[in-house]
């Protein structure tokens, strides 16, 4: 690979980090809307997209320290919004599993963000939009690489 495709592959990637930032920090702002500070959002949102999780599992995804997500999950149970489980095969594993309201939160949430989104996008042109979409499959195979 030449030198310019290569400066040209920094410079995207460098446009597409930042455009991801911005955009989602724009939509974060309807997450005020949970009532749900945004670590906790975080955490759940882990646990309802990505399925229960052990304590140290999911300390380490949100990169932070047992004893801080200990803290969080805590005050997800006292919202009953989390609830813990004792493994079937080993009752010394907990697992911490979304409640039916833990679940209700974080889909009522996505749905505030994609129907934000949406409202800039039909702004755009139909060709535009195809774009979009051809894109948000790329970046998706991209992110599951990481």
């Amino acid at each position: 690979m030449k030198q310019a495709e290569k400066d040209e592959i920094l410079r995207v990637a460098d446009r597409l980090h930042s455009a991801s930032i911005h955009l989602l920090r724009r939509l974060r702002v309807r997450d005020r809307e949970s009532g749900i500070g945004p670590a906790q959002l975080s955490a759940l949102s882990v646990l309802v997209f990505g399925g229960p999780k052990s304590l140290a599992q999911l300390a380490e995804i949100e990169q932070v320290k047992p004893p801080t997500m200990s803290r969080i999950v805590a005050g997800l149970e006292r919202s009953k919004l989390v609830k813990s489980q004792v493994e079937k095969d080993d009752a010394r594993r907990i697992r911490i599993v979304p409640t039916a309201k833990g679940e209700q939160v974080m889909w009522d949430g996505r749905k505030r963000r994609v129907e934000t989104l949406a409202e800039l996008i039909e702004n755009l042109s139909a060709n535009d939009v195809q774009k979009l979409g051809e894109i948000a499959e790329k970046m998706d195979a991209i992110s599951r690489k990481l």
